[in-house]
């Protein structure tokens, strides 16, 4: 599809995703990118999806919104993360194929994977078991994204299109310690304990979970790439291909952030899924997509604009 004479419209585009999405398309050329805003567009209710459509008139709809946190806030919010990520897809997905939308892209998660899924996991493992339970339900409302997809194609010959994304990270991420993941609740972390000289640094688990992550730059050209290209109905999962243990990962981010003290594992704490990893050569074969961030150099560039970030903050307090 041509992009740049598109009208596009981006659930979520004030996101952490969404805004680079949005940027991308900027650069690309494209003029008319609608953003619905969540003060003006409770896209829980069915009458705020339709003046949406009405208002933003799109030819094609990328779906980033979402309601979703980590470990500790997908076992606090279970029932909420269910309902606004099922009801969300299900009302938008449903009034783009009434104001006949061209396309449909909804941008899915990891999370819907068996929780013993073989590693890497392939799309066709999607649906071998039930996920992990800590975060089941974020992941099987957004798995509804595909099967509604899928029914539409078949039914009303609907452009609907599935990517399963990792983990993401990069700068602009949210470093609430109780509803962020995993890499940017370390770098606070660490970060915090380094500067007051703390001798030690408690994470949850024990350690051995492993995960793979997506810098969010990467992630926002797979969906692009997505929008312009990519027309089957079968899921696409998005990601860097490359495995990391969490305890490797604490060591990183203990190393970028200048913290040398010990790091101690509250293994009260969940795992959550045991192991996490893509095969991500469905996205090169048919995206052409390829993640281009190391996971090093992704690491250095969010630490850095955490600590602008706070330096701002703490100016801005000041000056208050």
């Amino acid at each position: 599809m041509n992009l740049a004479e598109s009208s596009i419209a981006v659930t979520g585009g004030s996101g952490f995703l969404g805004k680079y999405v949005v940027a991308l398309l900027q650069t690309k050329g494209c003029k008319d990118v609608f953003v619905p805003r969540s003060a003006e567009y409770d896209l829980r209710q069915p009458a705020a999806v339709e003046r949406f459509y009405r208002d933003a008139s799109p030819v094609i709809v990328l779906h980033l919104a979402a309601s979703v946190g980590g470990i500790g806030a997908n076992r606090s919010h279970p029932g909420s993360f269910f309902y606004d990520n099922l009801i969300m897809g299900v009302e938008l997905m449903e009034q783009a194929r009434r104001t006949k939308v061209a396309k449909f892209v909804g941008v899915g998660t990891i999370c819907s994977y068996p929780k013993h899924a073989p590693v890497p996991f392939h799309e066709n493992d999607l649906w071998d078991g039930y996920p992990e339970e800590t975060n089941a339900p974020y992941g099987l409302a957004k798995k509804m994204l595909l099967v509604q997809g899928q029914a539409y194609r078949q039914e009303y010959d609907f452009n609907a299109v599935h990517l399963l994304l990792v983990n993401l990270y990069g700068p602009g991420d949210n470093f609430d310690l109780e509803t962020s993941h995993v890499i940017p609740a370390m770098i606070r972390k660490f970060a915090s304990a380094a500067e007051a000289g703390a001798p030690d640094v408690t994470l949850w688990g024990d350690g051995s979970a492993t995960r793979e992550f997506l810098f969010v730059e990467d992630a926002a050209e797979a969906i692009v790439a997505a929008a312009e290209t990519y027309d089957d109905p079968d899921p696409v999962n998005i990601g860097s291909g490359r495995e990391v243990q969490i305890s490797e990962l604490a060591g990183l981010i203990a190393r970028l952030t200048g913290f040398s003290g010990k790091i101690l594992w509250d293994k009260s704490k969940p795992n959550g899924q045991p192991r996490r990893q893509l095969d991500v050569s469905r996205a090169r074969e048919r995206l052409g997509f390829r993640a281009q961030t190391s996971l090093e150099d992704g690491l250095a560039q969010t630490h850095e604009w955490y600590l602008q970030s706070s330096l701002q903050a703490d100016k801005t307090q000041q000056k208050g």
